[in-house]
């Protein structure tokens, strides 16, 4: 599966975004398909994940003002941002693994997408 992120730009805090990743070469209702963002010199830090049950979850520290959706038949995941913040400023990832239950860390993630860049100010 290849994967495509859009949407990323530069924002003032308390604005909204929604990220957009359009999967091809699968379809990714059979995926675990999962948002990750990431700053320089930091590890990337898993945000949302929904699992093909459509089972999601949440970073603790995003609950509340992230929201991850899937449109199957537009083959893409969303991941939908308000109350931007500063701290929220990074590149975003979208990642998909072939399996049951999503990964908590990104090394359970095998493919990705080239990323988003959020900026808040």
């Amino acid at each position: 599966v290849q994967l495509v992120e859009s949407g990323g730009g530069s924002v003032q805090a308390g604005g909204s975004l929604r990220l957009s990743c359009v999967a091809s070469g699968d379809t990714i209702g059979r995926y675990c398909m999962g948002w990750f963002r990431q700053i320089p010199d930091k590890e990337r830090e898993g945000v949302a994940a929904i699992d093909r049950d459509g089972e999601i979850s949440y970073a603790d520290s995003v609950k509340g003002r992230y929201t991850i959706s899937q449109d199957n038949a537009k083959n893409t995941v969303y991941l939908q941002i308000n109350s931007l913040k500063p701290e929220d400023t990074a590149m975003y990832f979208c990642a998909a693994a072939y399996i049951n239950s999503c990964p908590r860390t990104s090394d359970g993630y095998p493919f990705w997408g080239q990323g988003t860049q959020v900026t808040v100010s």
